[in-house]
Formats: structure tokens, sequence, C-alpha cells
């Protein structure tokens, strides 16, 4: 009987260290282990990890694109655009069990899926209208996001299956209950850190032995909130004066602006800011933390990171938001308003009442061993391609 091959398509610079390309790096090991062969057609940008049963296949890089910024972009808009006649290729040539295409792939996919009698997931990273409107003013008119919002019920109406981020699972049932839909709970696959690591960190880092730790690992996008937690630190040192706020995944333009921003936070030690990390050092910073935060403004998708930061075994202060609320909830963190005083105030809260710390930190490691462990992904995973499997 031949393996099952599947068509993934990611629209992404893969790889990078960044939320989609990890969440398919980690899709691509489940598949793998599963079983199945894969053919992975994404862009020319991007480091190749070698994975057995995995072929690359990249589109060419015709109007020489440098970089892909996170989220929309005229460099996004020109490499999917040879994206598309290279996902038909590959359909003309190949035969696939299914087509599992994220984001905007999703589109064409669905289109030529039909063609050549291929079932499609949809993999649903995040909101088309949400995500647009809140990058780009451009995109927040009212007949826009009407249009915008056609073009998500189409697509989450036509695709075979629909797995979404967590936290996406209410907007997909109200605006396609019919569909065939999945939630992804991402296991995280980071190593412990070694503790010499994390002492050989704080001092580089330049923080005292005994100085607590407030930490965020992400991007500097406008929703994660940074500029919220920024305004928090000075009521944080208030009641905690050695607390320590270290920022960690900025581009070299962002870490700068915010350095030039919080001047006086950087030259008082108040403030670290870090540019973006290779993933195999986050267990680090993660575990260089007495308080991890994720003080994101707005979204539906549930950052990745929080899965990392459940198993790092860390106290965790996030916004009371229905994104986190889809993993996290008070048995496991302290959850708070985005506004500065309120997000000081639940950090403060976990520096100073060491039990809550201790038995929140506990309570995130359990969750992330028995919820969001390896093998419940890749069960996740097998189950979602049954059930295409038996729609065939």
């Amino acid at each position: 009987m031949p393996v099952p091959r599947v068509l993934v398509v990611a629209p992404q610079p893969f790889y990078q260290d960044r939320g989609t390309p990890i969440a398919v790096h980690q899709l691509l090991l489940a598949l793998t282990q599963l079983s199945y062969e894969v053919d992975l057609l994404t862009f020319s940008l991007g480091r190749t990890v070698p994975i057995p049963g995995v072929r690359y296949f990249r589109v060419p890089n015709l109007f020489r694109v440098r970089s892909v910024p996170i989220g929309f972009s005229l460099n996004k808009l020109l490499l999917d655009a040879v994206l598309v006649p290279a996902l038909f290729a590959r359909l003309k040539r190949g035969a696939y069990r299914c087509i599992h295409a994220l984001e905007e792939a999703a589109f064409p996919a669905v289109l030529f899926g039909r063609r050549f009698r291929v079932p499609v997931i949809y993999d649903m990273q995040s909101s088309l209208p949400e995500q647009l409107a809140g990058q780009h003013a451009a995109f927040r008119g009212r007949r826009v996001q009407a249009a915008l919002s056609r073009s998500e019920r189409w697509l989450l109406r036509n695709a075979s299956s629909v797995v979404s981020s967590a936290g996406l699972a209410a907007r997909v049932r109200a605006v396609a209950p019919e569909t065939k839909l999945h939630e992804w709970r991402y296991g995280s696959t980071l190593a412990e850190a070694a503790p010499e690591e994390v002492e050989r960190l704080r001092g580089e880092l330049a923080i005292h032995p005994g100085r607590p730790v407030v930490l965020y690992s992400g991007t500097f996008e406008g929703y994660q909130g940074l500029p919220e937690l920024l305004a928090a630190i000075p009521r944080v040192r208030e009641a905690v004066p050695e607390a320590c706020f270290v920022l960690v995944g900025a581009e070299e333009s962002g870490a700068t602006t915010v350095q030039r921003g919080h001047a006086e936070l950087v030259r008082n030690g108040a403030l670290r800011v870090v540019r973006r990390q290779p993933r195999e050092r986050i267990p680090c910073f993660l575990a260089l933390a007495d308080v991890l935060v994720s003080p994101r403004a707005y979204g539906d998708n549930l950052p990745l990171k929080i899965f990392d930061y459940l198993a790092a075994g860390r106290p965790i202060v996030a916004t009371d938001i229905p994104a986190h609320r889809a993993v996290l909830d008070e048995e496991s963190a302290v959850l708070t308003g985005i506004a500065a005083e309120e997000l000081a105030s639940g950090i403060v809260r976990l520096l100073t009442d060491r039990p809550l710390a201790a038995r929140l930190a506990a309570a995130a490691r359990a969750s992330a061993q028995e919820r969001f462990g390896w093998q419940a992904f890749v069960r996740s995973v097998s189950e979602l391609y049954q059930e295409v499997d038996g729609g065939r």
C-alpha cells in the first residue's frame, strides 16, 4: 500500500523562529511521525531544516524579496503571486491525499482542490479581517471589512476541514457552524535549560543574582500590548524596586525604538531589550524569569508562546482576553486588564506572593504535561487527518 503523501502549503519564510513557521515545523514533525510523506511548498526565504519524509519545494524569488515581515506586506503579496501557479503545477504532477494550506494560501488551494478532487484543510492561524484591520488603517473601513468577512466566510464553508489556532473556534462556529472544525493545542518542543546556562545568561544581561526578572518573549507588533507593559514598569518598581524587565524578540529597528523611547528605564537598569533569538536559546530566557508576561492587547488567536510559557513552569500574567482564556484560567495564571496599572498589579502580586506564584507555576507545568504534551498534539493531527480521509 503506497505511503500517503500530503501537500503542505505555507506562504511563509520557512524556517524562521517566529509563530507560524514554528507551528508549521511542529505539523511536519507530527505528520512524519504518523507515517505521512510530506511535500512542503513555501517561499524561497528561510532556512531548510532537514526532516526525514519531507521534501521542500521553494517558489522562485522572481522579485528578489529579501525579507517578509509578520502580517500583510507588499513583499508577501509578491511571493504569494508566485506561489499560486507553483501550487497548480504541484497538483498537476503529484497525487496527494490532501492539501494542508495555511492562511491566504487556502484560497487558491480550495479552488484547485476542487479541480483535482483533493480535499483541503484550511489551517487558520488568524482571522483575515481582524489581522488586516489591526495592521493597516486602509482595511478598517466598513465596506472593506464586509468584503473581507465574506471572503473568510466563503473559505470556511468551502474547505473540507478547518483547523484553527486556539481562541478562533468561536469565530469559526459563528461564521460557518456546519464546518468540520478542530482547534490546535500545540505542545512545547523546547528542551529544559541547564542551570549553568541560565546563570551565564544572567551574567550576559548584567542582572545581579537575586534580582527578580519579569520577562516577555515574542514579536514587538502593536497588538502584543508592549506599550502598556512598558508603562507598567515604573508602577511595578514602586512596589518591587529591584524588578528587572527583559523583553525578548525585537527586530533591530524595534529594539532601537523601544530603547530610545524608554532611555531612562534602560539607564537605571529596569529594562533590557533583547533582539530576536534562535529558538534553542529561548528556554534559558524563560528559566531566567520569575514572572512571564503576555500583555496582548487584542486578537482572537492564542499566541504560540503561551504553550512554551506553560511548559517552562513559571508563573504567568496575561491579559484577560478570549484568546488567552482558550488555554489559561485563574488556576494557571493571573489574568488582568490591559491597562498599565492592572498589568502592574498582577505582576506585583506574583513577585510579592511567593506561595501564589509557586502554586500557579506548578499548575502551569502540570497543564502543559497533561493537556498540551507532544503526544497529545500528534493525536490531534491524527484525528484531523482521519476525518479528512474518512470524508473522501
